[in-house]
This record gives C-alpha cells, sequence and structure tokens, in this order.
C-alpha cells in the first residue's frame, strides 16, 4: 500500500507539548502540509483524497476517526447524553487510521468499521461525542502524530485542522457549499433505508453545522489565512483543478 501511515491512540503523556514545526523540520523541502476544513456535503473527502493521489501525498479524513470513536461509545452502550461518561471512557478505543488515499482505512479495536461509521445513527451522535474536550484532545494527538509522520507532506481534511489541529499547515483551503448543493450531494451518499429526502437532510445538516459551530472546543471555523473556495456551482474536478493548482503554487514558493 503506496506511502502507507498506520498510527493508533495512545495515551498522550502528562507533560508533552506538541510541536509541529519542531516535528516536521525533517521534511522533504517539496513536502507540503494542507489541510482542508469545511462543513458536511461541500466535497472535502472526494477533494482530498484525488488530490493526495494526484501529487503522491498521504491522505487524513479526520471526521472518520470522530466516527470511529462515535460507533464505540454507541456499541458499548456509552450514554451520549452524559459529557462525563463519554470523557470517562475516551482512552479505550483502538483507533487506526491508513493513509493511502487510494484505500484509506479505519479500524476499531481490529474492527473495520469503514461502512458501519457512515450510518445515520453515528452521524446523528457525532456532534455530541465530538464536543467532548477530553475526546478532541485524544482525537487531535493522534492527527497530529500522523502528519508529522508524513515525510512527503498529507491532505488532512476536516472541521478544525486550519484553527486547532494544524494551525501551521503549508496551505489552508476551506471548502463551502450551499445548503441545498450539500443534501444534495450528501442525499447522494446515503443508500437504502438510510436515504432522506432532501428537506430533511438539508434540516440535519444545518443542525450539525449549528453544533459543530457553537461547541467551546475547537469549533467549525475558517482560519483567518484560509482560502475560502465555494463550491456549489462547480464539479468535483474543478475543484480538485483548484486545490491542486494552489498547493503547486505553494510548492513553488518553497
Amino acid at each position: 500500500m503506496r506511502g502507507t501511515i498506520v498510527s493508533r491512540i495512545s495515551p498522550p503523556p502528562r507533560t508533552r507539548k506538541v510541536s509541529f514545526a519542531v516535528e516536521t523540520a525533517a521534511r522533504t523541502a517539496q513536502a507540503v502540509i494542507v489541510a482542508i476544513d469545511g462543513p458536511s456535503g461541500t466535497g472535502k473527502s472526494s477533494t482530498s483524497k484525488a488530490v493526495a493521489a494526484q501529487l503522491g501525498l498521504s491522505y487524513l479524513d479526520t471526521g472518520a476517526q470522530y466516527r470511529a470513536i462515535t460507533w464505540w461509545m454507541v456499541n458499548n452502550g456509552i450514554d451520549i447524553t452524559d459529557p462525563g461518561a463519554i470523557a470517562a471512557v475516551a482512552g479505550k478505543p483502538d483507533i487506526i487510521s491508513g493513509t493511502d488515499p487510494s484505500a484509506p482505512t479505519i479500524s476499531v479495536d481490529g474492527t473495520d468499521v469503514a461502512g458501519p461509521i457512515r450510518t445515520q445513527e453515528v452521524t446523528s451522535k457525532v456532534s455530541a461525542v465530538s464536543a467532548v474536550p477530553e475526546v478532541r484532545a485524544r482525537i487531535t494527538e493522534l492527527q497530529r502524530s500522523i502528519a508529522a509522520a508524513a515525510e512527503k507532506g498529507i491532505v488532512v481534511e476536516g472541521r478544525d485542522i486550519g484553527t486547532t489541529v494544524l494551525p501551521d499547515a503549508d496551505l489552508k483551503v476551506f471548502l463551502t457549499a450551499s445548503p441545498e448543493a450539500r443534501a444534495a450531494r450528501r442525499n447522494g451518499e446515503l443508500k437504502g433505508k438510510e436515504a432522506a429526502d432532501l428537506a430533511a437532510t438539508k434540516a440535519a445538516l444545518i443542525k450539525r453545522d449549528a453544533a459543530d459551530s457553537s461547541r467551546k472546543t475547537s469549533p467549525l471555523a475558517k482560519a483567518d489565512d484560509a482560502i475560502e473556495v465555494d463550491t456549489s456551482d462547480l464539479t468535483l474536478q474543478q475543484v480538485i483543478e483548484c486545490v491542486v493548482t494552489l498547493i503547486e503554487e505553494k510548492r513553488a514558493a518553497k
């Protein structure tokens, strides 16, 4: 598996301070760290994977990690409405992420959860779980360790990458789209009984945006130095080309 980095959650040392700039000092001159943020349905995953594959970079879907820990909470009977209960077990699940953009993987305690984490049940609960500070601290540590190990660079997608996880990223892109466009894309990803009408999907997306944008710890937000790209009327290929161009410009500047 080309360029695959596998990392797992382990209890962070009590006094450890993460210095992203120091940890990545050994990278090659052309290596770039790319942060792609934005709400659901803007094309983050499809764009990030395609860009990483085209440029030979690693890829990380941070949202999948939050979905994975949410799936674990649900399957272990943790009360999702109780932040204390969530915090108490945040360090228990063993989450492993593979970063090959052509075949990204994610498992929890040895179980492949790439499919189960995309169910509506997990989707409806992920905001509550990811709002707990202890959960964000654990997952952020994992994300930083994976980015630090990517010798050729990495494309990291999520909701707080440019603002919190990797504030020193070489390039920050914030994807946006109209609620209508996002709902249509999201609905197209759902199958069978998971599919919903556009109005319901749109309402669910807006509700999650509100929850993610208003949480106290690492809210969904555009970094001041991020480049905003509205994907509402763009094809996926156009978005990919736009981001590739931005990265190539950054590489040239380095």
